[in-house]
């Protein structure tokens, strides 16, 4: 998990947030509404909307860009119950949460190295997710 999450406002523009993941060189922000996550904007978001012709990146705002609500997980639970999570839902990227407080991230990447840890069964779930051809489901 990773606990410096990058966040924005919801009333943050596009241009505001394409900066901080460029700054951070990182593939996603949560959006917070009082410390409290509300939504996710992923580099896929960022790039269906610019793809647009009517994207103007001072007038698109992070409540209108954002995935939402926002799927999370305790920070009280196990690396394999969030891999078995991200797998069921289809996601690569799950906020972790202390009560309704934003307090990190968990991606992909952080399955793949906690992996040694999994078990047999999660780490074949967790493998699959990531390599499976972009078309399916």
């Amino acid at each position: 998990m990773t606990s410096d999450v990058k966040t924005v406002g919801a009333n943050d523009t596009l241009r505001e947030i394409i900066q901080k993941m460029v700054k951070f060189h990182i593939g996603s922000v949560v959006v917070v509404q009082e410390q409290r996550p509300i939504g996710i904007i992923t580099e896929r978001d960022v790039l269906i909307r610019l793809a647009q012709a009517t994207a103007n990146l001072d007038l698109v705002k992070a409540k209108d860009l954002m995935s939402g609500p926002v799927l999370t997980i305790s920070e009280n639970q196990t690396v394999e119950e969030a891999s078995k999570f991200m797998t069921q839902n289809h996601i690569k990227k799950l906020v972790v949460t202390r009560g309704e407080r934003l307090v990190g991230i968990v991606t992909s990447t952080d399955i793949m190295r906690s992996a040694s840890r999994l078990t047999d069964d999660a780490r074949t779930r967790a493998l699959e997710w990531i390599w499976r051809r972009p078309e399916e489901p």
